[in-house]
């Protein structure tokens, strides 16, 4: 096995276990505050759960894909590890601000949510 391919398996490997995981964290944890947005409708925010999670994995997966093709030279372990190490962060970095994103739209919602509910409420 040339060094190449061991780069791509690695990277495969640990990107999409990294990206699992965070969407299965991102899908239990967001629950709560979709179920808040929508004002108890757990239908609903069970479904905008999910699709959110696909979303999250069409993105980056599509991201891991374009970021798969090594065009330098990998003649040795210690180039492989360097690639892999910029690779992997390059994805760490994309789910973690693929995260901090889900949490800006989840907070502004929530919050949309309890203005609406506010105002409602003053009309009554």
């Amino acid at each position: 096995m040339n060094y190449f391919i061991l780069t791509y398996l690695v990277y495969l490997m640990v990107s999409i276990a990294l990206t699992v995981w965070v969407a299965k964290v991102l899908f239990k944890n967001g629950r709560i505050f979709l179920v808040d947005i929508f004002h108890g409708n757990q239908e609903l925010a069970n479904s905008v759960n999910k699709l959110l999670v696909v979303g999250f994995y069409l993105v980056n997966i599509g991201y891991m894909s374009l970021s798969l093709k090594e065009t330098g030279n990998i003649p040795n372990l210690q180039v492989v590890v360097e690639v892999l190490s910029y690779k992997i962060g390059w994805i760490i970095l994309t789910l973690g601000a693929m995260h901090f994103l889900n949490l800006a739209v989840f907070f502004k919602l929530r919050n949309r949510a309890k203005r609406d509910k506010a105002f409602n409420l003053n009309i009554e």
